[in-house]
């Protein structure tokens, strides 16, 4: 194999990316790798057509005013994969863009591998035929999808969650609030999205929720800015008596060191699970895109470590539940009782080992290159 497209249309799918090409550029130094990734997958060795910021778009209403670009952008990949002609495609995540692009790859003759798998568990069923019919094999990270691919005679693999060996923490806890001069016994964190619309709709929140909590608890509040956001989205939010801190770069030492958390449904959920910090996940969209999507999701939780666990195990805040006066309540108990807190922390502690051992990154590299 000399040459490799990737898709990736969204931070983490930049994270997760990263480490396969790490891992494709140890087997293979000269493998040609482009396509669609951020900045950490361009400082792996990947060259980019475009930046997954260009496509990091959600919301049925959002995805539409997005169209005319997402569709320029589709038809360059078109014409560089015809153009460049790699023997293999990897799609990861972003199941909206890449199952249509897999089309398209596969009628041009390519091997088409998919990591992160679409949540047909969750909504959209009808997918697994598209599946069937477009790729060559799945790479999945969660041990319930093993079973939904067996049944459909689909070939995958079952590398485990790559958030297992992407948890790097650089630093102690003495030190991370020597370096950003914390003052309370309490750290609050938020973590309020990496898009936008996101932040946009629930930072607000999240900041009336810190204002409370600060009248009744002695807390330092840290915001986890998203790697490729600019603080500016965040910044207009903020009015002059907040107090909070942005931490750029270090989200994981947030999450790790803080006594609790407030996170925006997606893979930081996970993440802080597996960081065995308590927490709550908050979400909110437009009406417009809420209302369709509760039509058409098929669980009871939207949160993937709820998911995960087969149970609740974190309290979930969406759309008309999220109000800061909920979340008070929730989070003043978390910092206050020492035995509810631990109870979350032993249920999260059991996440782990459901996701399986470390190693996809490496698992998902082998499985492209061994694929003929």
């Amino acid at each position: 194999m000399k040459k490799l497209m990737i898709i990736a249309g969204e931070a983490s799918g930049d994270l997760h990316g990263a480490g396969v090409v790490k891992e494709l550029k140890k087997i293979d130094s000269n493998l040609e790798i482009f396509g669609v990734g951020g900045d950490l997958m361009k400082a792996s060795g990947m060259e980019l057509i475009s930046h997954c910021e260009d496509l990091s778009v959600m919301g049925f209403r959002e995805v539409i005013t997005h169209l005319p670009k997402i569709f320029k952008i589709e038809k360059i990949l078109k014409e560089e994969l015809i153009k460049r002609k790699p023997e293999k495609i990897l799609l990861i995540d972003y199941p909206g863009f890449n199952l249509r692009f897999a089309k398209f790859a596969k009628e041009q003759g390519v091997k088409v591998l998919y990591y992160i798998s679409p949540q047909i568990w969750a909504w959209k069923s009808k997918r697994i035929k598209i599946i069937k019919e477009r790729v060559d094999k799945m790479f999945v990270v969660f041990p319930f999808e093993k079973k939904i691919y067996e049944k459909e005679n689909i070939p995958f693999e079952f590398v485990g969650h790559p958030l297992v060996e992407e948890l790097k923490i650089n630093q102690t806890k003495k030190d991370f609030i020597k370096n950003h001069n914390l003052k309370s016994k309490k750290i609050l964190a938020l973590l309020p999205g990496s898009r936008k619309q996101e932040i946009d709709q629930i930072f607000p929140i999240l900041l009336e929720t810190a204002r409370g909590l600060k009248k009744q608890i002695e807390i330092d509040v840290l915001v986890a800015v998203a790697p490729h956001c600019k603080i500016g989205i965040y910044k207009k939010h903020i009015s002059k008596n907040d107090d909070v801190k942005f931490i750029f770069n270090q989200t994981y030492e947030v999450i790790k060191f803080a006594d609790a958390a407030l996170v925006t449904s997606g893979t930081a959920t996970l993440e802080t699970a597996l960081l065995e910090t308590p927490f709550a996940l908050v979400y909110k969209t437009s009406w417009f895109t809420y209302f369709v999507g509760k039509y058409f999701v098929k669980i009871n939780n939207i949160g993937l470590v709820n998911i995960v666990a087969g149970r609740t195990i974190v309290p979930e805040f969406i759309q008309h539940n999220l109000k800061a006066s909920r979340l008070v309540s929730f989070v003043k108990n978390l910092l206050e009782e020492k035995s509810y807190s631990d109870l979350m922390k032993t249920e999260l502690s059991s996440i782990k080992e459901l996701l399986g051992s470390s190693g996809a990154s490496k698992k998902v590299a082998e499985g492209i290159v061994s694929l003929n």
